[in-house]
């Protein structure tokens, strides 16, 4: 018989490859002895055993190659149940192997898989159950023992170092063995190049400023931005210029206060689409809620911003509030796009009417292009008006005519239609077809805004 090996490891900080392949490879060899040789390998390297096969690269590869015609193994062996599986990943593999009548050896059943036998199914049950539990409680001790270290001993853990501050050495590792490798511990310290921007940035916010006025004129002083001022930390981003959500994430930062936190976010785990029968698993980051943080119990490093400024400054709110406490609501919001940037227009309340803008990208963080595209304004109330006189509509959704702005919002999504518009004229589109509603837009059909379209649109 021809065999495929497969083989994994965790992290390559941790673990050596070579070593680590030896001795899979080995098991294997030994197990399959007198039976047949090994045609071909797929080794993972800084994989997790929680990861679906089907996410694993060298896993994935060997789906592909068994569900192919020019297959070059008759069996798959590996050299230990828990570096290929957990939980109920070999109960979702079994059925695959055995469509296309690959049998699988395992050094725990003393050779090929036999479903036929309640024994292995058991056995095979448990492997799974106990190989999931090591992860669980491994990755419990770890997240126990990393709160414990910023609350008691306000330890820089792991991570990049926030804006206006650099990682500077802090003696020997506490752990023996750690020291002994000459692992060290690191602190937070001021960077003397932007600790004086992170300063200013919570002056301006505690002095009334609003986070798209400290973010423009950072853009305009030419105040390079964290990605820029780190590029080799952040060569995913662009490093152009201050966004409102980095200054926003500046100023809700409680690090900047001298005290150490950690899990201000965590991974949710979600199943994805499958693929040949095998469940796909999807990461998701999320913020984690303020009362689950772990923070240092005393100061940890020095201090950018006092505690009771910082405080105060995640009181202060600047999004405006209906004066009448009115709940406003939107129908088409995400159906009305423009045709000359491509993007949804912005839902956008204006003389006690619900209403949409689109400013062709442009947000408060920077100053106005006079080169940019005028900004285009239009009534909720008019473009329904206009859903509901076109007679090519009325024939083929008849329930456009009579509904309310609700029901039509819905109907239109139900038949995946959109708005699209600009300042000569509206038009519905469909996956298919295109409707013109108005070859030229009424004067009335824009929005007057006063405190806003004289200098916008200029």
């Amino acid at each position: 018989m021809w065999f495929a090996f497969y083989g994994r490891i965790s992290t390559v900080d941790y673990q050596d490859r070579g070593s680590s392949r030896h001795w899979q490879l080995t098991a294997a060899t030994e197990l399959i002895a007198g039976h047949g040789h090994i045609a071909v390998e797929y080794f993972d390297v800084g994989v997790s055993r929680r990861t679906a096969w089907p996410d694993r690269p060298e896993a994935a590869r060997l789906l592909n190659d068994l569900c192919g015609t020019n297959r070059a193994f008759d069996a798959l062996v590996v050299g230990e149940y828990e570096r290929a599986f957990q939980g109920q990943q070999l109960d979702q593999l079994i059925p695959l192997l055995c469509r296309h009548g690959i049998a699988l050896w395992m050094p725990e059943t003393y050779g090929p898989i036999d479903c036929d036998i309640p024994r292995q199914l058991a056995l095979l049950d448990l492997l799974g159950v106990r190989s999931q539990r090591e992860v669980a409680k491994a990755r419990y001790r770890v997240v126990a023992a990393m709160r414990a270290q910023t609350e008691l001993q306000g330890r820089h853990l792991v991570g990049r170092p926030p804006y206006g501050y650099r990682l500077v050495d802090a003696g020997p590792h506490p752990n023996r063995a750690h020291a002994a490798w000459g692992r060290r511990l690191h602190r937070l310290e001021p960077d003397p190049c932007t600790a004086a921007t992170v300063r200013w940035i919570f002056a301006q916010r505690l002095a009334g400023r609003s986070v798209a006025r400290i973010a423009r004129q950072l853009n305009e002083r030419r105040v390079p931005c964290p990605s820029r001022a780190d590029r080799r930390r952040n060569p995913h981003r662009s490093g152009t210029e201050w966004m409102l959500t980095t200054v926003a994430a500046i100023l809700a930062n409680p690090r900047y206060t001298g005290r150490q936190v950690w899990n201000r976010q965590h991974t949710e785990h979600h199943d994805g689409e499958p693929i040949h029968g095998l469940t796909r698993q999807r990461d998701t980051q999320r913020w984690t809620l303020a009362t689950q943080w772990a923070i240092s119990a005393r100061p940890a490093h020095p201090a950018l911003v006092s505690e009771t400024d910082f405080i105060t400054i995640q009181q202060i709110h600047t999004a405006p509030v209906p004066a009448d406490g009115t709940v406003r609501s939107y129908a088409l919001t995400g159906l009305v796009f423009c045709d000359i940037c491509g993007r949804a227009f912005d839902a956008h309340w204006t003389h006690g009417r619900a209403g949409y803008r689109c400013r062709h990208g442009r947000t408060s963080a920077y100053s106005p292009n006079p080169a940019r595209p005028r900004i285009l304004y239009c009534r909720e109330d008019h473009l329904i008006e206009l859903l509901q006189r076109n007679p090519s509509l009325a024939r083929t959704h008849p329930r456009l005519r009579h509904a309310n702005p609700a029901a039509i919002a819905d109907e239109l999504r139900h038949h995946h239609m959109i708005l699209v518009g600009d300042h000569d004229g509206w038009i519905v589109e469909t996956d298919d077809t295109r409707i013109t509603l108005t070859a030229a837009l009424p004067a009335a059909l824009y929005a007057k805004i006063p405190a806003q379209r004289d200098g916008d649109q200029r």
